[in-house]
Formats: C-alpha cells, sequence, structure tokens
C-alpha cells in the first residue's frame, strides 16, 4: 500500500480551506493534514484568504465607517448640532484595519495549529494527481483539495492598466476625490457606496439599464434610484472605451453610450470592478489532468470531486456560487464525506445574502423572474416605505420589501429587503425558508412593533398575481 506524507493537502489558505482543513483534522478518522497558502502580503496570500483579508471583513468594516457620516447628517434631524464639515483622517483608519487584517490573520494560524494542521508557506502547484510542489520541496498526499479562491477579471481596453481593482482600493494610502467604479456587481456597487459615504464624488458606469444583474428586477430599481438618492452619479447602458493619464497626473475615463462619448477627468482613481474569475493560473491542473468548466472553474461533481479520484475542489475556484458562507458549508460537506463517514453534498439552494449598499440590500430564494419561470404561477407582495428612523432625520431614503409565493402550496420561494438592517433582517428570513415556510404561517406571525421587519409579516393583499407566466392583475 502507497503511503503518502498527508492524508490530506489542502492548496489554498482562505476560509474554504482552512474549515476543511481543520475541520477534517478534527473528525474521527483524524487524518493528518498539511496546507499550503503564500506569507501575508497587501495584496495577495495570507491565511484567511480573499474574504478575511481583502474582502468581505475590511469592506464591511469601512461600510460601517462611512455610514457615521451618514448618521452624523441625520443626527440633526434629531436636534443634535453637528458642524457642517467633520474632518476624516483617512491614515488612521487604513492603520486600524491593517491591524485588524494581522490580528485575524494569526488567529486563523491559530486555528491550524490547535487543530494539529501543517502549515507549509508558499505557492503550491500540482506535480501528479498525489503531489503538490511548494518551493523546492515536494509533499505527496492521500487526497489533495484546492480551494484557491477567485481573483479579479480585468477588461482589456485602451489604458485600462491605469484601473486598479478591490484588492488595491482597501489598502490606498489616501481617500480619492474622485472615482469612477467600472462594473455593476455587488464589489462594484459596494465600494461605490463606501467611498461616497466617506466624501468621494463617485461615478458607477456600467452597460445594463440596472445595476447588479441576476438579483430581483425591483430591487435592481429601487436601489438604483436609492444610491441615487445619496449621490452616487450612475452612468447607465455606458460602456468604457478608454482611461487617459492627463498631464497632472489625474485620469480621464472615456466611456460610450446611446447618445456617443463622454468623458470623466479629473479622476484620482478607478476601480475596475467588472467580476471575479476561478484562481488557477499556475496550480499545474493539466499535469493531474483535471478538468474545467466552459467558463475555466474547475469542474466538480456533487460531492466537491474533479475526474481525478484523488482531487476535491471548494470554493470559488468551482464557481458554484461565488460566497464564503458557501465555500465554508461545501468545505465541511467534503471533510464530512471523506473522513466523518457521512456522505455530504452540499446544498446550494434557498442561500440567503447581502449586499452591503447604502441602503444594503438582502435576499433568499428565487427572484420573481426565477420564480415565474420555475412555478408558472406567483403571487407578489410588496412594499415601499419610508422607516421610521427617517421621520425625523430627513433623509429621503426609502425601504423596500418584496415576497414572492406559490399559489398552489402558499410557500414563499422568495424574500427580498433592500433598506436599513436588510442584512440582518434577512438571515432570520433565510431560517424560515429553509425551513419551508407559508405565507400563512407569516400572516400568523406577530410582529415585532415598531420594526421595518414586521412589514413582513404583515403583508395581506398581493401587489400583483401572475399565472400560466403571465401578469394577471396589478392589484
Amino acid at each position: 500500500m502507497t503511503k503518502y506524507m498527508y492524508d490530506l493537502l489542502v492548496i489554498g489558505g482562505g476560509s474554504g480551506g482552512v474549515r476543511a482543513a481543520r475541520w477534517a483534522a478534527g473528525l474521527e478518522a483524524k487524518p493528518k493534514v498539511g496546507l499550503v497558502e503564500l506569507p501575508y502580503g497587501a495584496e495577495k496570500g495570507g491565511l484567511g484568504g480573499t474574504c478575511v483579508l481583502r474582502g468581505c471583513v475590511p469592506k464591511k468594516l469601512l461600510w460601517y465607517g462611512g455610514h457615521y457620516g451618514h448618521d452624523m447628517k441625520d443626527a440633526t434631524g434629531y436636534g443634535w448640532e453637528v458642524p457642517s464639515s467633520i474632518p476624516h483622517n483617512w491614515n488612521a483608519l487604513m492603520e486600524k484595519k491593517r491591524a485588524e487584517m494581522l490580528r485575524l490573520n494569526g488567529i486563523y494560524g491559530g486555528l491550524l495549529k490547535n487543530a494539529g494542521v501543517d502549515l507549509l508557506e508558499g505557492f503550491g502547484s500540482l506535480a501528479d494527481p498525489h503531489t503538490v510542489v511548494v518551493g523546492d520541496q515536494k509533499y505527496t498526499a492521500e487526497t489533495i483539495l484546492i480551494a484557491t479562491g477567485a481573483k479579479p477579471h480585468h477588461l482589456t481596453f485602451p489604458g485600462s492598466e491605469l484601473a486598479i481593482s478591490s484588492d488595491q482600493l482597501l489598502n490606498l494610502s489616501a481617500r480619492p476625490e474622485k472615482m469612477v467604479v467600472l462594473g455593476a456587481g455587488y464589489i462594484a456597487c459596494e465600494m461605490a457606496c463606501i467611498f461616497k459615504g466617506y466624501g468621494t464624488e463617485v461615478h458607477l458606469v456600467y452597460r445594463a439599464a440596472n445595476p447588479l444583474r441576476g438579483f430581483d428586477d425591483d430591487c435592481r430599481g429601487f436601489l438604483s434610484e436609492q444610491m441615487a438618492g445619496h449621490g452616487l452619479n450612475l452612468h447607465s447602458e455606458h460602456t468604457p472605451v478608454a482611461i487617459k493619464k492627463q498631464s497632472n497626473d489625474k485620469l480621464t475615463v472615456v466611456m460610450k453610450g446611446k447618445d456617443g462619448e463622454v468623458e470623466l477627468t479629473d479622476v484620482d482613481t478607478v476601480l475596475m470592478a467588472t467580476g471575479r474569475k476561478p484562481n488557477i493560473d499556475g496550480l499545474g491542473l493539466d499535469k493531474a489532468g483535471i478538468e474545467l468548466t466552459t467558463s475555466g472553474s474547475i469542474k466538480v461533481d456533487d460531492y466537491s470531486k474533479t475526474n481525478i479520484e484523488s482531487v476535491y475542489a471548494v470554493g470559488d475556484v468551482t464557481d458554484r456560487m461565488q460566497l464564503t458562507p458557501v465555500a465554508l458549508h461545501e468545505a465541511v460537506c467534503f471533510a464530512n464525506t471523506l473522513y466523518g463517514g457521512e456522505k455530504q453534498s452540499p446544498v446550494h439552494e434557498l442561500v440567503p445574502s447581502a449586499v452591503f449598499t447604502t441602503p444594503p440590500m438582502g435576499v433568499c430564494g428565487l427572484t420573481e423572474e426565477q420564480a415565474i419561470a420555475k412555478y408558472q404561477d406567483l403571487d407578489v407582495y410588496t412594499s415601499n416605505f419610508r422607516t421610521m428612523v427617517h421621520t425625523l432625520s430627513g433623509s429621503s431614503e426609502r425601504s423596500f420589501m418584496k415576497l414572492l409565493v406559490d399559489p398552489k402550496t402558499s410557500k414563499v420561494v422568495g424574500v427580498h429587503i433592500v433598506g436599513k438592517d436588510a442584512s440582518e433582517i434577512i438571515q432570520g428570513f433565510g431560517v424560515a425558508l429553509k425551513c419551508g415556510a407559508t405565507k400563512q404561517q407569516l400572516d400568523s406571525t406577530i410582529g415585532v412593533h415598531p420594526s421595518s421587519a414586521e412589514e413582513l409579516v404583515t403583508m395581506r393583499k398581493a401587489t400583483r398575481t401572475v399565472r400560466g407566466g403571465k401578469v394577471q392583475a396589478n392589484l
């Protein structure tokens, strides 16, 4: 019988990789586990990966900070005498953010150490289905798990090299006074709202009529209105064609719309946030004979196994659902299947998620478009209202909530929220949908008053009904 150096060797120290390694190490089978990751740098490497070090966590910290600007403005409606101009120390924020990232990186190292996982620092690549090369060392393993995540996808056009990615944006030494964001996914929209919160003039440039393709159309339109109301400059149905460097070292962004070309001048920073792609460069996948999908992600089965018996993959590198909690879920299912004596396949339905825009959006289940395609018949409940906090603040910000119900079973198949605290509210409704909640059960639930969340259990009359795939009535 072949003897390997490790039972399991994980390539990638992000959320999915670390969870898989330490979860497997703690199971009854007690496999010997190693994990390969680059040392921590400002823009690459480090235990915790993209989410912890240059994604979800630092983004959320900056989102919190930006909201203090909104809150201080709103406080005047409650009698607080706030100066019209309050300075912000960007360098102080960045120093505190960096310190927190270092702390978290250390915590992840401690988690691995306490679980008995060997950390092999360096870049890992496959030499064959059982061998990983790290520097000038070779390590063998009975099973290899690839969890290298995703990386920014950069469009190519004249001057596109002058744009930066979100990895670089979160480490800027100075806050830009004027910024252009190219793209309309959740990263683009979140970063645009965050920097607007600190006082940056922000322009969001995207090809579609509304941002956030793939989300519910009603929510997309409503959120666009709210973002514009907060002072974001939205350039819908425009495509970037060039970025030029000016004589004063600032930038000019040239974009093309239906009325021709438009220039945005004196721009300090251009963020390219046009999607992410699987991080597979240099992994040696061809040497192990691993198949890819047409989109360039690692192809896996229902149990995260590739076409090679000894190689598995979880997280964004498989492009099944690019969310950190999903990668964690896939990692646990993988570990339980191989080392826990319990075959588990990850579930990618009814996954609650949030977009940290201003205001934020929380969603779970199907969009209206998806629900109509799946069920043909649908009852749609919506509510558009001004939250209580803004009755005195003077802010024009509103909230929007939407329930999608299958009339045949009364099951709630989609919940969508745009407004304050949406990310917190949707988590609870994610549990409800997972348990198969019906509209009658929501109706019989007592609301918490006064709150925005109670709106979701007090919507009695459908806004519209769909039968046979067609809208029957707007009520």
